[in-house]
């Protein structure tokens, strides 16, 4: 027994001489710490604050568009995208495609080349790739749809079943 609480007090006599042989190089790490942690904390508010505002500007462009201002509602919907937020890009695009908002066919194309380009998963990047052949065949765009979905076939995507349904295999 007391040779446990002489191991205690033996470390603690170590860790004390360690820190008054060490002041500068302690106080360094400290303020490293600290410094680090501060960061990241603010990165984290940060990036809070910017998805906060672009929920909030989502929500606006559909009381626009329910207002029937539909200009300024697709306005901010392309805000949206450009803003490249993971979550509400993909539904700015969505909404965009489900409500009309927007008939120009490079215009919609240059719209998933921008989602494509964001750092997705690769089920969330399939799925985007899915959604644009199925635009394409809206278009009467087969080649280019086919293309895009044997594309997704072969890549061996979580869902290729879907890809096969609509290409008819």
């Amino acid at each position: 027994m007391e040779d446990n609480s002489e191991n205690k007090i033996d470390t603690k006599d170590r860790v004390i001489y360690f820190l008054k042989k060490n002041k500068k190089k302690s106080l360094f790490i400290l303020l490293l710490l600290i410094v680090s942690a501060s960061s990241i904390v603010g990165f984290q508010t940060y990036k809070f604050k910017q998805n906060s505002k672009i929920a909030e500007k989502y929500i606006t462009a559909g009381i626009y568009f329910n207002s029937d201002e539909k200009e300024k509602s697709k306005r901010i919907y392309e805000e949206i995208l450009y803003s490249k937020n993971k979550f509400y890009s993909i539904l700015a695009l969505n909404t965009i495609l489900e409500k009309d908002l927007e008939n120009n066919k490079e215009k919609i194309l240059n719209y998933f080349y921008l989602l494509e380009n964001i750092n997705y998963t690769k089920e969330q990047k399939d799925l985007i790739k899915f959604k644009k052949a199925l635009y394409l065949l809206k278009l009467d765009s087969p080649k280019e749809a086919n293309k895009i979905l044997e594309n997704l076939l072969s890549s061996g995507s979580n869902i290729d079943y879907l890809a096969r349904e609509v290409l008819g295999k």
